[in-house]
């Protein structure tokens, strides 16, 4: 099947916005509690030099040109706050910074879904348009992948952090030892295990599929989010144009 590259690319823009957007919320939530090291450390920005991590955006860029659908998530750097500045306590501190990016790019995919539903009918279908409302689309899309994939409980993802601090102490230390492996997890259960899935015969098998389930789950948001603006089925498909 062949590789939408336009989208490949929207994929790619998209994600950079998102990314920085994600770790800002971090920062900026870490800020409100009282921490101010993140901004300090320049994360409390929209800077993509500041947020992006190497390994983590090279997930986007082969997730994105992949063939359809297309997908785009990957992780950022995480931001790391100093819990013994927060007002709320560390362990509180700590929690409601790591929740503060899956439900910032969630709320952000909402309203940008929401957006491209009522933009839609005021603006027409024509080849530019259309190509603005698949960018909206495929942005809602990133965001809200992005806060789907975060719920995966390894490192650098935000749910590990959230496991983390709800975990009793001992718990918490030996699940910390777990952190230096996350990011070859990841990659495995997302790159290495569907390749030799598909050499195998079992590429279909759910476990493999993980990516394209992440993506699925965002669509179908994105679907319950338009449904109230009776833009008919058709619509939702503008992201695979």
């Amino acid at each position: 099947m062949a590789i939408n590259v336009v989208l490949a690319l929207m994929i790619m823009v998209s994600f950079l916005g998102a990314i920085a957007l994600h770790e800002f919320s971090h920062a900026l939530m870490a800020s409100w509690l009282g921490d101010h090291t993140p901004q300090a450390e320049g994360r409390q920005s929209l800077s993509l030099r500041t947020h992006l991590d190497p390994v983590g955006t090279l997930m986007c860029v082969i997730l994105a040109f992949q063939p359809a659908p297309g997908l785009g998530f990957g992780w950022g750097k995480p931001v790391k706050p100093d819990p013994w500045k927060m007002r709320v306590g560390a362990n509180t501190g700590i929690l409601l910074v790591a929740i503060a990016g899956p439900i910032f790019s969630l709320l952000i995919g909402v309203l940008v879904a929401a957006f491209a539903a009522v933009l839609a009918p005021i603006m027409g279908y024509n080849f530019l348009t259309l190509r603005v409302l698949q960018l909206l689309l495929v942005f809602a899309s990133v965001n809200i992948s992005l806060t789907l994939f975060n719920l995966i409980p390894l490192y650098p993802l935000d749910a590990y952090q959230i496991v983390y601090t709800l975990l009793p102490s001992k718990q918490a230390v030996q699940f910390a030892k777990s952190a230096p492996y996350g990011p070859f997890i990841i990659l495995a259960l997302f790159f290495l295990l569907p390749f030799i899935a598909r050499l195998s015969g079992l590429g279909d098998f759910f476990l493999f599929q993980l990516a394209v389930y992440i993506w699925r789950g965002s669509m179908s948001i994105i679907a319950l989010v338009i449904a109230p603006f009776h833009l008919g089925p058709d619509f939702i498909l503008i992201y695979n144009l």
